[in-house]
């Protein structure tokens, strides 16, 4: 942002060299008129956009804690199976909070996670396949696993949704053209008659709103991202804090079938 408004300053300078003493509008009033009216049609898009974008971004924040809560509560269900089923699920789990974090949340800020499911997800399925309810605790825990399993999936979707980008290319397009404008149109009130940091000041408040603006659109289109503000998996990695304390506390020593970060061991 900085780099950008100092060249739109020393641009405004520049032009101020040459520029006639009260500047190139005859009618300084008509003039901030048509500004106004430029100014005010670059910031109602603006809001537009930053409301689609802020959506976007919300539904991918509130999906990884839905995600990450509901793989502590599936935890918590499975340990009313049979021992080996217990053992097993709450490992995979274990494993499917690992993969999200050091695995789906770097593809998700490259931008490469697709509609690709989540390897641990699938032995999940795989495993309670396998079991037989052979008795009412067990078959509701069954129930309510399913019922877990679809919410987890929807909020999985949830969190993905806002890696991809949800303005079109066209409404940055529009917003680029009419922030192009309206630079043009500001230095057009170049006046040889005013000191250069009056001028200066001039330039740079507009142009730095306008890219300071512009970049917060652009963070939260891009929810995952690196930088200041993107989300990083904070949540899950909490939940896998958690079920190690719970499994710590009711004695439960699971083998978990992967490494650190996920990956099959």
């Amino acid at each position: 942002m900085a780099a950008v408004t100092a060249v739109a300053v020393a641009a405004m300078l520049v032009v101020r060299r040459r520029a006639p003493e009260g500047g190139y509008f005859a009618d300084g009033d008509r003039a901030a008129g048509v500004f106004g009216v430029l100014a005010t049609g670059f910031s109602v898009l603006l809001g537009f956009i930053v409301f689609l974008a802020f959506t976007s971004f919300d539904q991918s924040r509130t999906g990884a804690e839905r995600e990450a809560l509901m793989v502590v509560q599936q935890v918590e269900t499975a340990q009313f199976f049979s021992a080996p089923v217990a053992a097993g699920l709450t490992g995979e789990l274990i494993c499917y909070g690992r993969s999200v974090i050091h695995d789906e949340w770097e593809q998700m800020r490259e931008g490469t996670l697709g509609d690709d499911v989540n390897p641990w997800g699938v032995e999940l399925f795989r495993t309670l396949q396998g079991v037989e309810a052979v008795n009412a605790s067990q078959q509701s825990a069954y129930d309510k696993w399913l019922d877990q399993t679809s919410t987890r999936e929807e909020a999985r979707l949830d969190r993905a949704h806002g890696a991809v980008g949800v303005i079109p290319t066209q409404l940055w397009i529009v917003l680029f053209f009419i922030a192009a404008i309206i630079f043009v149109y500001t230095l057009f009130f170049a006046d040889s008659g005013e000191r250069a940091p009056v001028q200066g000041l001039l330039m740079g408040s507009v142009v730095s709103v306008m890219v300071a603006l512009l970049l917060l659109v652009s963070a939260l289109d891009q929810p995952f991202h690196g930088g200041v503000g993107g989300l990083d998996p904070t949540a899950m990695e909490r939940s896998l804090r958690l079920v190690d304390q719970a499994l710590a506390a009711i004695d439960v020593d699971v083998t978990v079938p992967c490494d650190a970060e996920g990956s099959r061991s």
